[in-house]
């Protein structure tokens, strides 16, 4: 079994790896980062549900100039097999141009002894 403070580091380090993978425009790594199940809920747009749609999401992205992200984990509460992460974000064009920033909400689930985004749902704060 995963201990609190386990999760509280997994989800701090699949953070990083979701941002590394972004920069890097890798967004098949993203999508490998959430469960067969997990779904993105983006403002403005409709569910992306599974891997394949969560891949073309984070594809379109940079297609539409984005090009680095920041994730500040605020808070998370495990329960059993799920966590709840709050967090705030930050999203950036070309020279770390600051494009928009908001906050966020992840429910995790634990899937053969690793810790995966199930749902996550992020709105702006209207830059």
């Amino acid at each position: 079994m995963v201990t609190a403070v386990d999760v509280h580091a997994h989800v701090r380090e699949t953070n990083k790896l979701l941002c590394d993978a972004f920069r890097r425009g890798a967004p098949e790594e993203i999508a490998a980062l959430y469960t067969p199940e997990g779904e993105i809920m983006p403002p403005g747009d409709e569910f992306a549900r599974g891997h394949e749609a969560i891949e073309d999401f984070w594809h379109t992205a940079r297609d539409k100039g984005i090009r680095d992200l920041d994730l500040y984990s605020l808070e998370l509460e495990t329960l059993g097999d799920t966590a709840l992460e709050v967090g705030r974000y930050t999203i950036y064009g070309e020279g770390r141009r600051k494009m928009d920033e908001g906050k966020y909400l992840v429910v995790w689930k634990e899937d053969h002894g690793m810790w995966k985004l199930h749902r996550d749902i992020w709105n702006s704060n209207g830059m």
